[in-house]
């Protein structure tokens, strides 16, 4: 199967990523530069004042201890269950791929290996990959996508599915997620998430993202203090 990057996130109604998105699309269309968007999305001071630089550079950006990352419990590609909840204490980067993707999927998972074998040990988070592919996402298929996109390496890595589509419909609904079937194909959005270690979401971007933002914003969570 493949994927396309589907244009908006469905995101919570307390969050502000879709209303980002289709800010985003607005300016585009009536050819709106970079600074009024970020004004939009961050907001503004005064005329005369100049507008405060983000401190993360996705596309949607949280203050600490603001927003709690909905947890979950599903199963890894060995069997062992895993929750988001348990996975405190280090910063986390959460996302959702299709093993049997040919097209967006293992190019996002080769940014993601690049970037956490550039992060320095003491700074790399814990990779979790939700599917959103339930059937074709198998044990034998999440192995070979994450030895084929360079994703294995001296980090942990937990690629999650669940026994029925309906446990993974929940998650992609929490996160803004859309999946849709076609044929021969599985539609669905491309987003990262980042969580500090406490379990708040931070920063999310929406591929394709540039790897320099998300290395530099991954190392500035692993350095903050609990």
């Amino acid at each position: 199967m493949t994927d396309q990057p589907v244009p908006a996130l469905a995101v919570r109604p307390r969050v502000s990523l879709r209303l980002a998105m289709m800010i985003l699309l607005v300016a585009v269309v009536v050819g709106a530069g970079g600074g009024a968007v970020l004004r939009l999305l961050h907001g503004s001071g005064t005329a005369a004042a100049r507008p405060a630089l983000p401190t993360l550079h996705g596309q949607a950006v949280w203050k600490a201890g603001a927003r709690r990352a909905p947890n979950f419990v599903l199963r890894d590609q060995s069997g062992s269950a895993v929750s988001l909840a348990s996975l405190r204490g280090s910063p986390v980067v959460l996302t959702f791929l299709d093993s049997q993707c040919k097209s967006s999927c293992p190019i996002e998972g080769r940014q993601l290996g690049s970037i956490l074998r550039r992060l320095p040990a003491a700074q790399r988070p814990t990779l979790v990959i939700v599917s959103v592919d339930q059937p074709g996402d198998t044990p034998a298929g999440i192995r070979h996508a994450l030895a084929k996109w360079n994703l294995n390496g001296p980090w942990t890595v937990h690629w999650l599915n669940a026994r029925t589509h309906a446990q993974l419909a929940s998650v992609w609904r929490s996160y803004g997620i859309r999946v849709v079937p076609a044929t021969n194909d599985i539609v669905h959005s491309l987003a990262l998430y980042l969580i500090d270690r406490r379990g708040f979401e931070r920063t999310a971007y929406l591929f394709p993202f540039l790897p320099g933002f998300v290395q530099r914003d991954l190392g500035r969570l692993a350095r903050e203090r609990t």
